[in-house]
């Protein structure tokens, strides 16, 4: 979730109803569970700006671990993420990248303003389905009694640049980038990257890498524009890799003026099924509605 993201869920909190603001802080929290904070183009060669720094072995192991993961196609994941006082939470499911992404994902609201949004609509945990056109998220009875008893949000990612605040931009690409490559390439691009030794992580025993990345000196203008987009001047990345090359765990970690972020992911059952159907649609609200309809409702009379 960006700085403009934040700005423009506060702001958009202001202009429409709660159950259509409940919505769109729905749509960010997805965006956060389902993906790293860092995005970046996915089929680029990016050069390191630390050229220098970063060793021929580190990074033909991180490009084996780019090739790796590319071949896996999918794995499950759980994670926990804090976004300074906007949300805290906690995510399991599974992702899938052999083609167009797809994901099914439970989510759990532990703390901060979107978890408070939800708790007052008996929506704490939900389930999220990520499908090549549109992501789907499932809300409560109470909240679902706003929506005309329909009990799933469907997002068209194409409507997702109406979020205000620039933020629609953002959570598409991270909503689309669901292969857990983005850190890797972040790694690469910093160049300022060592091996840490290995470590035994959920009993299997790995190499870890870790980096930092300063978004100022990156010569890729894709990768630094969406962190400078995300108000990201600094940011920390621990990678955890197995003998098969897969990423067994990741920590990111970063600042901004809205607070501490943090993301720590556990990586397994690579190559596991990621087929994902949609929601019925008798069951289904489509979000851009919903904040027509709202936006309509609030206007002033003629």
């Amino acid at each position: 979730m960006t700085d403009s993201g934040v700005q423009g869920v506060r702001g958009l909190r202001r202009g429409v109803r709660p159950v259509v603001v409940t919505a769109a802080l729905v749509a960010v929290g997805v965006a956060m569970s389902a993906c790293s904070f860092s995005g970046g183009p996915e089929d680029e060669d990016i050069e390191p700006t630390g050229a220098a720094r970063l060793d021929a072995r580190t990074a033909a192991a991180l490009h084996a671990v780019e090739k790796a993961t590319e071949l896996a196609g999918s794995a499950r994941v759980s994670s926990s993420s804090v976004m300074g006082d906007l949300l805290s939470m906690r995510t399991a499911g599974v992702l899938g990248w052999a083609g167009e992404p797809v994901g099914r994902l439970s989510i759990t609201y532990t703390g901060g303003e979107l978890a408070e949004s939800m708790r007052a609509l008996n929506s704490s945990s939900m389930e999220a389905r990520l499908l090549p056109d549109a992501y789907y998220a499932k809300v409560g009875d109470k909240f679902a009694a706003q929506m005309h008893g329909k009990h799933w949000i469907r997002y068209d990612y194409d409507d997702l640049a109406d979020l205000p605040g620039g933020s629609g931009t953002y959570l598409k690409d991270q909503l689309r980038n669901t292969a857990p490559i983005q850190p890797v390439k972040l790694l690469l691009a910093s160049g300022d990257v060592r091996r840490a030794g290995t470590e035994t992580v959920r009993g299997e025993r790995t190499t870890h890498y870790s980096g930092a990345v300063e978004v100022a000196a990156l010569a890729d203008s894709a990768l630094k524009e969406q962190l400078v987009q995300a108000g990201v001047a600094t940011e920390t990345v621990d990678i955890w890799v197995n003998d098969r090359n897969l990423l067994v765990k990741k920590v990111e970690r970063g600042e901004l003026s809205s607070g501490r972020m943090s993301s720590t992911a556990y990586y397994s059952a690579y190559g596991v099924k990621a087929a994902v159907a949609a929601p019925e649609g008798g069951d289904t609200a489509d979000f851009k509605d919903l904040l027509g309809n709202s936006e309509a409702s609030s206007a002033p009379p003629g």
